[in-house]
């Protein structure tokens, strides 16, 4: 009987190996030898193309009452650009803006604009008037799409721009029949501009090729059948015997952000998955109502989305049995966790799982889920197929295994540049277009595991403090809903940590109490001198980062996220 390491090997081989799904080759990208699939579609538009064609008959896009199958999207795609082509005079390399809520006009807008060779850009719609503005003057854009309620609050900074309203003009979006003429499309034109999460700063736009975007497709995909079929086939399950029942995505990720056009509409596309979106600000009761009404099979929970459907009056009165997978994103999913969301949803306890990546690297470049996540709740997993990781000092040595430094990632899939900003794109693509994350971390036994952004520590008499690793024990408190830790500039100290905490509904605040808890696990350097209650939920970015400029008063807080 073979071992359960030949197991996976061979598993492995047939997939990845000459004449398998998933084929792997070397091959020159940019100036630097990858790893990358043989047989992958080399744009966007192909691969939009050779998705519909196998989900036609199926739905695809959900939003209150309007539901458009594959094939309809299709013929509203080459309608809306045609009109961008003809109305509009977009170009291969133009920059089309795209400023709204989630919503169809917004996923038929990014591919009629990538099927013309223009290049996409996202922009933030929970930004300020002045976030906006720095995003437009710097991408220039030659059409800007939106929705009523953000084209407004940009101002008159659209003034010089020529802008679609969804709201009033709906007929753009619209199947006429007519088709653009279609200009040939390589693997690295540039396809869309995502920006970053802005937590320390403005934000900056990474520009992602049509490969970046492919690649994150196939290698999210790839890693999940291949550590499926292992499952299976150690538990003696035929995979192709199993239903293949269309999955149910609740797409309550923003569309601007990695985790919602890449992850939520890109990869479930080529799954022929039905996504489903809402309106407004997040609202925990319509999350269980859809859950329950659609019957979702799927949730990625940003940020503090999951305590607060968990914690909902509605939860136990909703029927969420149909939610047979839900992962996070943004940020690192700790241990309790984990366990509050194997509580409240056991039918989904095997499949919850996490992925470290950003828009930078366009991609998941480490994953982890299942009983490995349960075995090992503080790694972000290990690298994926065609990612490279490397952890360095301050001089950009390469450290041993077991050793803290800043994370590096090599891959075929990193975005090209930032958008006019070289400087930015020198600090951040070393040489052999290595990739610097920003964050700390160190390898062992294989996986990676990170303790905090480098920007984020705090150094204490000396003494080198993650704000994550106090984050998550004042979290796992019964009396504590969100947390976040800063560094207080101290005479004598240099730093000191500083905890900004909110509380559950049956909690109260006691400083002593809560610093007796830090210190059952906590080194005594570690535990905050400084304690500050909020009502308010603590402001995150789309990603469902804490924003800790804004709670430091570094940072001008966007007023709105919905």
């Amino acid at each position: 009987m073979a071992s359960e390491t030949e197991v996976i090997k061979k598993i492995q081989y047939d997939l990845r190996g000459p004449g398998g799904d998933w084929e792997t080759t070397y091959e020159d990208v940019l100036g630097e030898t990858h790893l990358v699939f043989k047989n992958r579609h080399r744009s966007i538009r192909e691969m939009f193309n050779a998705n519909i064609a196998k989900w036609s008959s199926r739905e695809f896009l959900v939003l209150e009452q309007t539901r458009i199958t594959y094939e309809e999207f299709r013929l509203r795609v080459e309608s809306t650009a045609f009109r961008m082509q003809t109305q509009c005079g977009i170009n291969q390399g133009d920059r089309v803006a795209i400023l709204a809520a989630n919503s169809p006009e917004w996923v038929i807008s990014f591919f009629a604009a990538t099927h013309l060779g223009a290049i996409v850009s996202a922009l933030n719609g929970w930004w300020t008037e002045t976030e906006i503005r720095h995003a437009i003057e710097l991408t220039d854009p030659s059409l800007i799409i939106g929705d009523s309620r953000r084209l407004a609050r940009a101002g008159l900074v659209l003034e010089n721009f020529e802008v679609i309203d969804f709201d009033q003009n709906s007929l753009f979006f619209e199947a006429s029949g007519d088709e653009p003429e279609y200009p040939s499309l390589k693997e690295d034109d540039p396809a869309l501009i995502l920006f970053t999460s802005g937590t320390t700063g403005k934000s900056k736009g990474a520009l992602l090729s049509h490969r970046s975007l492919i690649g994150f497709v196939d290698g999210t995909i790839h890693n999940a059948y291949e550590k499926k079929l292992i499952a299976l086939t150690l538990l003696d399950i035929d995979i192709s015997s199993l239903p293949n029942d269309q999955e149910i995505i609740l797409a309550t990720s923003p569309l601007f952000h990695i985790s919602g056009l890449p992850a939520g509409v890109l990869m479930n596309m080529t799954n022929g998955a039905k996504l489903i979106f809402r309106k407004g600000r997040f609202d925990p009761g319509d999350v269980l109502r859809l859950i329950e009404e659609e019957k979702v099979t799927n949730w990625v929970a940003i940020g503090d989305m999951g305590p607060r459907v968990m914690s909902h009056p509605e939860f136990a009165s909703r029927d969420t049995t149909s939610l047979a997978r839900v992962s996070s994103g943004g940020a690192h999913l700790s241990k309790h966790m984990q366990d509050l969301i194997s509580e409240h949803f056991p039918q989904a306890a095997h499949s919850i799982g996490q992925g470290y990546g950003s828009s930078e690297s366009c991609g998941v470049i480490t994953s982890i889920g299942g009983q490995e996540f349960k075995d090992n709740p503080d790694s972000a997993g290990s690298p994926c197929l065609g990612y490279e990781i490397e952890i360095r000092d301050s001089t950009d040595n390469p450290l041993r295994e077991g050793e803290e430094g800043e994370i590096h990632v090599r891959s075929a899939y990193s975005m090209l540049r930032y958008w006019g900003n070289d400087d930015a794109t020198n600090e951040t693509l070393k040489t052999g277009r290595w990739l610097a994350m920003g964050d700390i971390g160190k390898i062992m036994d294989g996986k990676l595991y990170i303790n905090s952004r480098a920007r984020d520590m705090i150094i204490r008499s000396g003494e080198n403090i993650y704000p994550v690793e106090i984050e998550h024990r004042l979290e796992s408190h019964p009396f504590i809903h969100e947390a976040a830790v800063v560094g207080v500039d101290d005479e004598e100290k240099g730093q000191v940590p500083k905890a900004i905490i909110v509380l559950s509904e049956k909690g109260h605040f006691d400083a002593h109490t809560f610093s007796e808890w830090c210190s059952e696990t906590l080194a005594r350097y570690k535990v905050p001198e400084i304690w500050e209650q909020r009502a308010s939920p603590l402001p995150r970015t789309a990603s469902g980062k804490v924003i800790k400029g804004a709670l430091t008063g570094d940072r001008e807080l966007s007023g709105f996220n919905d």
